[in-house]
């Protein structure tokens, strides 16, 4: 079997796409292209079968199959889920709530909410919403059975069953109940993919009314209910710029108010809830400084003006305030410093406090605010090498039980593997954190080590545990995340120092951190293996060209590596909302300066590293033809015989194959071939 080969167009003009007919979707040629290379990786891991199916049981065998969800409060019921063996999704149900006020699941009064794996049929599906009325009579859900994340909408009746799918099209799944619990607020996509209109539907009425659209096409729209559960929260934002519109949750005949008329660069995110008794707007902003402060507005049953907000948390420059959690005692801040985040809690009565943690590196975030009366609140807690916990909260007092924490089934003692924060420096003096795991056994040597990035969009990528690493782990093979800049880590001014003009730092930053990890004897150029997906995949194929001696192998998911042509065309999905993020490459400048970087432009005829690329037909964010041009590009110009695999999930999209089991044999497809590349570490 040869390796399939995409053909270029032939005498194509000077600067034009030799391999842009790939880009026209369901054509013959481009799905027998696909399936073609679908079937080369196959045959190029078919030696490692054996070994897939070994790491499939393996992963597995450490998950319990068939667990509870910690059930959540609210009014007379609980709601929670159940995973059972052999199936691929939880399914959703509630149970009365015990007289005694515990979280006591009551299986005699159990009832059966909403079955996924019935819904699915065996192929796709992604939930979109799933919210119960506030009358708890009705369940209101969306499902996307594609991958391409346009939803349907549908309203059960909790009492009979009875399922209605509402007539509306093009639907980004969202689904917001009003108090009154027959009125249903919904966002409609326009072309490009964007939710752009907010629709109101009342249950028992034809159609639905067009309550608001956004023209702008850098700005999404976003409809949610307040923590207070009193008002109804339109928000508009685009990468740089926010404004928001609220309406009495009480009265959804009404029209939205708007907050502050948007200014361009100002980001405010509302919420309400109660201050000293008294209602009040709480308002997250960054008009003070870029890292953002709180401002708090007591509610007159009108929308109160920019004018009349009252800074409550001060600026920090050394803090970001990432969010606010409400409830009718407390107000708890979501922090970030020094790459950590830190749970502020502010109760009323008492001097402020923070969550005290275990670890040096961890994740930590609020899971579940409970009921807004509630004086506890639930957060997640997980580290590299400890599994992920959910823990109470009492607001009172700072006291804190463990209601939960993941199980791993099998050997498992979180303290046989070292978890630790080390800083690289980046060519301009910058220290760059990367978060490190590695096994006991293998520590303090140069071991294989696995390197993940993201490094956009603000994202924080923080440490987080995972039963299929210890495949890796257990087989001396160390894992780190490289926390460059263009994530949000560090707070706002580590995100703008990787964004537009300033890209290249994330790309040079991740190379530091791998010089840095081969400098201190970690690992090897010959045992480094690279890993990021979608504006990831963008960094992975960056450094693979600027780099490509200092690693072994790459896998790339569905990657963002076609970044130029993609954001010269408005008419694709996303393209005119990520102007901010990557510029708008109309403009010469920065034609000239996404080019010098993007991927699919810079391959070169050099020797690359083994590569794994994986693409969604279906993907509506990262389109298909993205890798399959890369891959094509590079097979026609790469000068050594390492392995060039792509795989297309012709039923998938942005996200991969949906199902549990689906995802761990897509994990464990993805660790054969490293350790095919690295030469199949023994497990220890």
């Amino acid at each position: 079997m040869s390796q399939p080969i995409a053909a270029p167009i032939a005498h194509v003009a000077p600067g034009a796409d030799p391999y842009a007919w790939l880009q026209t979707r369901d054509h013959a040629d481009v799905l027998d292209h696909l399936k073609a290379e679908n079937a080369w990786q196959e045959a190029q891991l078919a030696d490692q079968a054996e070994l897939r199916e070994e790491l499939f049981e393996e992963i597995k065998g450490r998950i319990r199959e068939t667990d509870l969800s910690l059930a959540s409060p609210w009014g007379p019921w609980l709601y929670y889920t159940r995973t059972t063996a052999g199936d691929e999704y939880p399914r959703h149900y509630r149970c009365a709530r015990p007289a005694d006020g515990s979280s006591q699941v009551d299986e005699q009064s159990e009832q059966l909410l909403l079955d996924p794996n019935v819904l699915a049929g065996g192929g796709f599906l992604s939930m979109g919403a799933f919210n119960v009325s506030p009358d708890h009579q009705r369940l209101a859900y969306s499902l996307d059975t594609s991958g391409d994340e346009i939803y349907r909408l549908f309203v059960k009746e909790l009492a009979t069953d009875a399922v209605v799918e509402l007539p509306f099209d093009d639907c980004d799944g969202s689904m917001t109940w009003a108090n009154d619990s027959q009125t249903l607020f919904f966002g409609e996509l326009d072309e490009t993919h964007r939710p752009h209109r907010l629709h109101r539907h009342t249950l028992g009425r034809d159609g639905a009314e067009q309550v608001f659209e956004e023209r702008d096409g850098r700005f999404f729209l976003h409809c949610y209910r307040s923590s207070s559960e009193r008002q109804l929260i339109l928000l508009l934002n685009s990468k740089t710029t926010s404004e928001a519109w609220v309406l009495d949750a009480d009265q959804p005949a009404g029209d939205f108010a708007c907050l502050a008329p948007r200014v361009e660069h100002h980001e405010y995110y509302p919420d309400h809830g109660q201050l000293d008794g008294a209602w009040t707007w709480f308002i997250r902003s960054n008009q003070a400084g870029i890292n953002f402060a709180l401002y708090q507005a007591t509610d007159t049953g009108v929308a109160p003006t920019r004018e009349q907000w009252q800074t409550l948390i001060a600026h920090r420059d050394e803090v970001m305030l990432e969010g606010v959690t409400l409830n009718a005692s407390a107000f708890i801040l979501s922090l970030r410093a020094r790459g950590l985040p830190i749970i502020e809690v502010h109760a009323q009565g008492l001097a402020p406090y923070p969550v005290q943690l275990p670890d040096a590196a961890y994740s930590l975030y609020v899971s579940d605010s409970l009921e807004f009366p509630s004086e506890q609140i639930r957060l997640r807690y997980e580290a590299l090498n400890r599994p992920g916990q959910v823990r109470q909260l009492s607001l009172r007092d700072g006291a804190q039980v463990v209601l939960k924490q993941t199980p791993v089934l099998g050997p498992f003692d979180a303290d046989d593997y070292v978890s630790q924060r080390l800083w690289a420096t980046a060519a301009d003096g910058t220290q760059v954190p990367i978060s490190l795991v590695v096994k006991k056994t293998f520590a303090g040597q140069a071991t294989p080590l696995y390197l993940y990035g993201y490094g956009a969009y603000g994202e924080s990528l923080d440490p987080w545990f995972s039963h299929a690493r210890l495949s890796l782990l257990d087989r001396g093979i160390a894992f780190a995340i490289a926390h460059v800049r263009g994530g949000g880590e560090l707070g706002e001014a580590w995100y703008r120092a990787g964004k537009q003009e300033h890209k290249g730092n994330t790309f040079s930053d991740f190379i530091a951190c791998a010089e840095h990890l081969i400098e201190q004897g970690l690992t090897r150029a010959e045992q480094l293996v690279i890993s990021g997906g979608s504006a990831g995949g963008l960094l992975i194929g960056a450094v693979l060209n600027q780099r490509p001696e200092l690693f072994q192998a790459a896998v790339a998911e569905v990657p963002f590596v076609d970044v130029l042509n993609t954001m010269l065309d408005p008419d694709l999905p996303l393209t005119v909302t990520e102007y901010d993020e990557w510029g708008n490459p109309q403009e010469p400048e920065v034609h000239a300066r996404i080019k010098a970087y993007a991927p699919y432009e810079n391959v070169a005829a050099q020797a690359y590293p083994h590569l794994l690329v994986i693409a969604g037909y279906n993907d509506s964010r990262v389109q298909y033809w993205e890798a399959a041009k890369w891959v094509a590009r590079l097979r026609a110009s790469k000068t050594d015989d390492n392995l060039l695999l792509l795989k297309t999930e012709l039923g998938a999209g942005h996200g991969g194959m949906s199902g549990r089991y689906q995802g761990l044999r897509d994990v464990a497809l993805e660790y054969a071939f490293v350790l095919k590349a690295l030469g199949t570490p023994k497990q220890s």
